[in-house]
C-alpha cells in the first residue's frame, strides 16, 4: 500500500507551509498498476478472428490517427484517444467483439526536420552545446537563403528575425536540445543520437507504448506498426494503395499552385507546417495599373528600354468585375514598395512579400529569383498619373490610404468607392481634408473631380451601396474600423450574390456571372494576370515563412466532381455525433481540390512510378486502418519495423499486388498463378480484415477535419468504390486542449507529456478530466 507524502516548502515570508498529501493519487495509481500487469499477463485486449467468420455484426473496430515519433505524447494527444478508450470499452461491456489497435507515424518531415534542426545546433554551439545565456530571446529564425535566391531577395529572411525573437520571447520557440531534455531525455550522448533520423523511429515507439500503457490503454499491441521504407511490410501496402490510385485516375502529374517552402524546396502542406494548418492559397486578379511614360519615377528610368512593356502598380483584387468603378488607387505611405523586372508583365511595384510569391510562380525568368531594380516608400509614388483598366476614368491617381496592410495582397489596392465602405471613407476623408493633401503633395485635381461611379445594384443599397451605407451608420473616417467592417459584412458577400452589373460588356448579368468574364477579358487583353499568395501566414517546420509556388507535381485530384460526390455520399451514410462537426465536413468538401502527393525531403515511401519522389504524410495514412487487421500477422510482436516475420510466415517481397488484392477485395480469386503463399495463408489474413472492417469509429482532433479526415472518406471510396459497407461508419472530432492558453505542439515545447500528466492527476484523474469535453476546446493550466 502507498504511503503518504507530505512535502515542505517556504514562502518568500519565510513561513513554512505543507503541501497537499499524495495518498490518495499514490494509492490510486498503485492500483492502476496492479490491473495493468494482470490485464498485460491475460493478453485481454488480444483479439482474433475466429476461424471461418461468416458474421460481423457483433465487432467493433476503433482506430486513433496514429501519432508523430517525434517526440513523447502529450496531453493533447490523450485528449482525443480518450474518446476511443471510452467507446471500446462501453462496447466491451455490451459483448462486442472489439478490436483498438495502434501505430506510430514516421513519415513525412517531422521527424527529418528536428533531426537537422538537432544537428545544426551541434555544428553551431558545440557538444554538449553551449547556447547564449539569454537562450529564449536569442533563437531567431534560420536564414538560410536557397540557391534560388538573388541577393536582393535575401533580405526576406534577414528582415524575419525580430519576429522570431518575438515569439521566442513568448515561448514559442525553443532549441530542438531544450525540447529533447523536455522530453525527459536527459544524457547528452543519448540526445546527439536524434541527429540521425532513423533513431528517432527506434527509439520513440517503445517509450510511447510504455506511457500508454500506463495510461492503462485497450490496446492489441501485436498490431503496432511504423511507417515509411523502415517498415517493408507497410511499405509494401502503402504501394498497392498508390498503384490502385493512378491506375484509378485519382493520381495525376501537372503544374498547380500549392503552399510551398523556399528553404526545403518542396510543398508544404499540412502535417509539414509549425502553423498555418488548413491555410491554403488564395487566388487573386492582377491588376495591371500603368504609370504614365512621361512620369515614371527617375529611379527607375535607367532601367527602362525600347522593349519595356510599361511600369505597373500591381494591385490584387479579388473582385475584378468592380474595376468600372475605380477613381484611384492606394498606397501607404510608409510600406517600402519594390521594383521588378517580369517575363511578360513588364515591370511591376509591389510589396517585398508579394515579389518573393511572385517569383516562384513564373513570373521572372528565373524560378525563386527577383532582382529589385528600385525602392520606393508609398508616399514618393503618390499623385503618379494611371491608366485603370475598364475605369470611367481616362487617369486615375495614387493616394494615400493608412489601413493597408503589408502581410496581405501586394500592397497596392485599387479604389472602388461606390462598392467599398473602405475606399469610400479614405477617399471623403482626402476629399475633405485640405491638411492631409497637403502632406502628401496631393493637388485638388487628383482628387475633387472624382466621384464614386455606379456600377452594380444593389437592394436595398441602390446603386452606390458604399456610400448609402456609410450614410446609414454614420461612418466619419477610414479610422471607423469597426463600423467599416461592419458595414463591409453587411454588403460585400450580398454584393457580390445579389448585385447586378449596370456597365460594361456585361452589363444587366449578375456580378457572382460577371465575375470570371471580366477576369478572363482583363487577362486576355494584358491588363491583369493571376497572382496567389497563402491565405494566410504559413510557417514549416524548417521555421520558413513560406509562399504560393506553381510547380509541377503529383497530385490527388480531389477535386474531381464525380470523385467528390462519392465522398459527399460516404460522409451522407456517417455517423459524425455533431451537427457542427457534419457542416465543417460539408465545407471542406465544397472546397477541396487538388493535393499534392509527393515529396522530395522527409522520411517516407517511394512514388511506386517515380521514385525521385516520396509519398508525403497526409497521403499514405487514408486508409491504414486495414493493415491494422493482418499487421499481427505479417510482423512479429513488439517488431514495430517488421525485422522479423510474423506468424505468417510471409516475405515483404512476396506480398505483390494481386496478393493484396486477394486480401482486401472481396470479389478477387486466389492468385495461384502468381504467389507461392499457401491458399490457406492467405484465407487467414482475408478472414481478419472481413471480419473487422470497416472502421466503427474513428476519433481525432478537429483539425483534421479538412485534410486527413476528409482524405480517408475520398481514398476509402476510390479504393473500394464497389464496396460501401467497408466505408467508415463514425468519424468524432473534438477541439485542442489548451495549455497556457495555446495548443499543445512539440515543435513549440508548448506541452505536458502523457507520463507527466499521469503522475501529476493519475491515469483515471485524466479520464475524468476528459469525460465531459465535446468539441469544444479545453483549458488544463
Amino acid at each position: 500500500m502507498a504511503t503518504s507524502k507530505v512535502t515542505s516548502t517556504a514562502t518568500a515570508a519565510g513561513v513554512t507551509t505543507e503541501k497537499r498529501s499524495t495518498v490518495k493519487l499514490d494509492t490510486i495509481r498503485e492500483i492502476e498498476r496492479q490491473m495493468q500487469k494482470l490485464w498485460d499477463d491475460l493478453k485481454i485486449f488480444e483479439v482474433d478472428a475466429p476461424g471461418h467468420p461468416s458474421d460481423n455484426s457483433n465487432t467493433y473496430l476503433v482506430t486513433f490517427p496514429y501519432p508523430y515519433m517525434n517526440g513523447r505524447l502529450h496531453l493533447g494527444h490523450t485528449f482525443s484517444l480518450s474518446k476511443c478508450e471510452f467507446a471500446v470499452g462501453f462496447q466491451r461491456l455490451r459483448g462486442k467483439h472489439c478490436l483498438f489497435p495502434f501505430g506510430f507515424h514516421c513519415t513525412g518531415m517531422p521527424i527529418r526536420a528536428a533531426a537537422d534542426k538537432l544537428k545544426r545546433e551541434l555544428e553551431e554551439f558545440g557538444f554538449p552545446p553551449k547556447f547564449p545565456t539569454h537562450a529564449h530571446e536569442e533563437v531567431e529564425e534560420e536564414k538560410v537563403a536557397t540557391p534560388k535566391e538573388t541577393e536582393s531577395s535575401k533580405v526576406d529572411n534577414l528582415s524575419k528575425s525580430k519576429k522570431s525573437k518575438a515569439a521566442a520571447k513568448s515561448g514559442g520557440e525553443k532549441y530542438q536540445w531544450q525540447i529533447m531534455r523536455s522530453l525527459g531525455i536527459e544524457d547528452d550522448d543519448e540526445i546527439r543520437r536524434f541527429a540521425d533520423p532513423m533513431y528517432w523511429i527506434s527509439y520513440f515507439p517503445s517509450h510511447v507504448k510504455r506511457d500508454l500503457e500506463m495510461m492503462g490503454l485497450k490496446v492489441d499491441w501485436r498490431r503496432s506498426f511504423v511507417t515509411t521504407d523502415v517498415n517493408p511490410f507497410y511499405d509494401s501496402f502503402v504501394r498497392w494503395q498508390f498503384h490502385h490510385l493512378k491506375q484509378g485516375g485519382k493520381i495525376q502529374f501537372g503544374k498547380r499552385y500549392t503552399i510551398y517552402s523556399p528553404k526545403d524546396n518542396q510543398p508544404c502542406m499540412d502535417h509539414d507546417r509549425s502553423s498555418g494548418e488548413g491555410v491554403g492559397p488564395q487566388e487573386y486578379t492582377l491588376i495591371k495599373l500603368r504609370i504614365h511614360d512621361d512620369h515614371i519615377p527617375k529611379k527607375l528610368k535607367p532601367h527602362i528600354t525600347s522593349s519595356t512593356p510599361g511600369v505597373y502598380l500591381a494591385a490584387a483584387t479579388l473582385r475584378p468585375e468592380t474595376m468600372y468603378g475605380q477613381t484611384n488607387c492606394w498606397l501607404h505611405p510608409d510600406i517600402r514598395y519594390v521594383a521588378f523586372e517580369t517575363r511578360l508583365h513588364g515591370i511591376l511595384i509591389c510589396t517585398r512579400r508579394a515579389a518573393r510569391n511572385m517569383a516562384y510562380q513564373e513570373f521572372t525568368n528565373v524560378y525563386g529569383q527577383y532582382t529589385v531594380l528600385a525602392e520606393f516608400l508609398g508616399s514618393e509614388l503618390f499623385g503618379l498619373p494611371l491608366h485603370g483598366p475598364l475605369s470611367h476614368y481616362e487617369t486615375v491617381y495614387v493616394l494615400p490610404m493608412m489601413t493597408i496592410k503589408e502581410d496581405k495582397g501586394t500592397g497596392v489596392v485599387t479604389s472602388v468607392p461606390s462598392d467599398s465602405p473602405d475606399d469610400y471613407a479614405a477617399l471623403m476623408d482626402i476629399k475633405n481634408k485640405p491638411n492631409l493633401r497637403e502632406k502628401y503633395g496631393i493637388k485638388e485635381s487628383m482628387v475633387l473631380p472624382y466621384d464614386p461611379v455606379a456600377i452594380i445594384e444593389l437592394e436595398p443599397y441602390g446603386r452606390l451601396a458604399a456610400p448609402t451605407i456609410c450614410s446609414q451608420m454614420k461612418i466619419q473616417s477610414q479610422n471607423d474600423r469597426d463600423k467599416l467592417l461592419e458595414a463591409k459584412e453587411k454588403i460585400y458577400t450580398k454584393s457580390f450574390y445579389d448585385g447586378i452589373l449596370l456597365v460594361g460588356k456585361y452589363a444587366n448579368t449578375k456580378v457572382s456571372e460577371a465575375k470570371k468574364l471580366v477576369r478572363d477579358d482583363l487577362i486576355t487583353n494584358g491588363q491583369a494576370c493571376s497572382y496567389y499568395e497563402p491565405e494566410g501566414k504559413v510557417i514549416s517546420r524548417s521555421n520558413d515563412e513560406c509562399v504560393v509556388s506553381l510547380v509541377d507535381q503529383w497530385f490527388l485530384d480531389y477535386g474531381n466532381e464525380k470523385w467528390k460526390q462519392e465522398a459527399k455520399r460516404a460522409l451522407d451514410k456517417m455517423n459524425v455525433y455533431h451537427t457542427e462537426t457534419r457542416h465543417q465536413f460539408e465545407a471542406v468538401l465544397s472546397w477541396l481540390h487538388e493535393h499534392a502527393c509527393s515529396r522530395s525531403y522527409g522520411l517516407g515511401t517511394k512514388l511506386p512510378w517515380d521514385e525521385q519522389y516520396l509519398i508525403e504524410s497526409l497521403s499514405d495514412s487514408t486508409i491504414y486502418m486495414a493493415y491494422y487487421t493482418v499487421a499481427h500477422l505479417l510482423q512479429a510482436r513488439d517488431c514495430f519495423s517488421g525485422e522479423k516475420l510474423g506468424p505468417a510466415n510471409i516475405l515483404p517481397s512476396q506480398l505483390t499486388i494481386e496478393v493484396w488484392d486477394y486480401i482486401f477485395f472481396p470479389e478477387k480469386s486466389y492468385p495461384a498463378s502468381t504467389t507461392d503463399i499457401p491458399h490457406a495463408t492467405l484465407d487467414h489474413l482475408r478472414s481478419e480484415f472481413q471480419y473487422w472492417y470497416p472502421v466503427d469509429l474513428r476519433s481525432s482532433g478537429k483539425d483534421l477535419i479538412p485534410n486527413h479526415l476528409t482524405y480517408s472518406l475520398y481514398n476509402h471510396t476510390a479504393i473500394w468504390p464497389n464496396h460501401p459497407e467497408l466505408w467508415p461508419r463514425a468519424f468524432r472530432a473534438n477541439g485542442h486542449l489548451l495549455l497556457n492558453s495555446e495548443k499543445m505542439s512539440k515543435s513549440t515545447g508548448n506541452f505536458l507529456t502523457l507520463v507527466q500528466a499521469i503522475e501529476k492527476f493519475s491515469a483515471d484523474g485524466l479520464y475524468w478530466f476528459s469525460i465531459n469535453r465535446l468539441t469544444t476546446n479545453a483549458r488544463l493550466l
